[in-house]
């Protein structure tokens, strides 16, 4: 069931606060999409074929999305080629606050403007009630896991070491 942004914006403040552990899920085919980076350009997840992607809705006003972003920069920045972050802003302010907020907290990971079509597609039956809502998609293209809330990047990181090897 896709929420309406502002039902959305009304839940996703009280769920942020929230910690959970990654779990593993029934994989299931990925959502393709195309979206716009804060710069206009166009990313496609066709681009990540073959890598394990993370995939991470988030905001600027999102504390606990904040506190993960420097732990995924870190991971990016070990793994390489071998892994892709993603993180896609739900801010409904528009990318130039995401843009300025990227630059000022020097995330080192591609970041795209989400859409309510992509939060839908990767909502799926569990939807996506809460941010940070994390995905781990495999090299097959098949989301393998789904986090909700913040955890420290040293337990996220094991989780994702599987998908890497």
């Amino acid at each position: 069931m896709k929420l309406p942004r502002l039902v959305l914006a009304l839940f996703l403040p009280l769920a942020a606060v929230a910690f959970a552990a990654a779990e593993p899920v029934k994989p299931t085919a990925a959502p393709v999409w195309k979206l716009k980076d804060v710069n206009g350009n166009v990313i496609s997840s066709e681009q990540f074929k073959g890598k394990v992607v993370v995939v991470d809705f988030w905001a600027t006003w999102c504390g606990p999305c904040r506190s993960e972003m420097p732990g995924y920069t870190a991971l990016q920045q070990k793994y390489g080629d071998k892994l892709v972050i993603v993180g896609m802003s739900v801010d409904q302010q528009g990318p130039a606050v995401v843009k300025k907020f990227i630059e000022k907290n020097k995330v080192g990971y591609q970041i795209v403007m989400a859409t309510d079509e992509v939060v839908a597609a990767f909502g799926g039956a569990q939807g996506i009630d809460a941010i940070p809502t994390t995905f781990i998609i495999d090299r097959d293209g098949q989301i393998r896991d789904r986090k909700v809330g913040a955890e420290p990047t040293a337990v996220y990181e094991k989780q994702l070491a599987r998908y890497l090897q």
